[in-house]
């Protein structure tokens, strides 16, 4: 009688899942599999829902977890990665405790703060050691 419910439920969390593309009805796909073939072996609702929760938070605990790590991004690399190692030529005085700090490199101007947390004078060339967001860290060259 329920066996139909779950079968649209199963579709309808097949559907969520292929719209959103991120694991979030996965797990519900699975545990109205598990209500509808306790649907057809004839258990009363009760069962039929209790058997949806089980499976549906046992596959979320356990799998999930595990589908993120294999899943999750690595680290995205752009093309501002190229300039780790570069010289940049320093445009305004970088000093992190006035958080100022201009570097031209490439043709284009970024923040810069220093890695060791000295201060970097205009003019001076420095490496390029990371990229924190939109600002470079630098260390001085000697």
């Amino acid at each position: 009688m329920y066996v139909t419910g779950w079968l649209i439920a199963v579709i309808a969390f097949i559907v969520l899942e292929a719209v959103t593309y991120q694991l979030v009805s996965v797990w519900f796909v699975i545990g109205s599999l598990g209500g509808l073939v306790a649907a057809a072996l004839g258990a009363n609702l009760g069962i039929q829902i209790a058997v949806f929760v089980i499976l549906s938070a046992l596959m979320l605990a356990v799998l999930r977890p595990l589908s993120m790590k294999f899943l999750k991004p690595k680290g995205l690399k752009t093309n501002t990665d190229r300039l780790i190692g570069e010289d940049v030529l320093i445009t305004e005085d970088v000093s992190n405790i006035n958080e100022t700090g201009k570097g031209k490199i490439s043709g284009m101007t970024w923040t810069v703060r220093s890695e060791s947390g000295e201060d970097i004078p205009k003019d001076s060339v420095a490496t390029v050691s990371r990229i924190e967001g939109v600002k470079l860290i630098v260390k001085a060259k000697n």
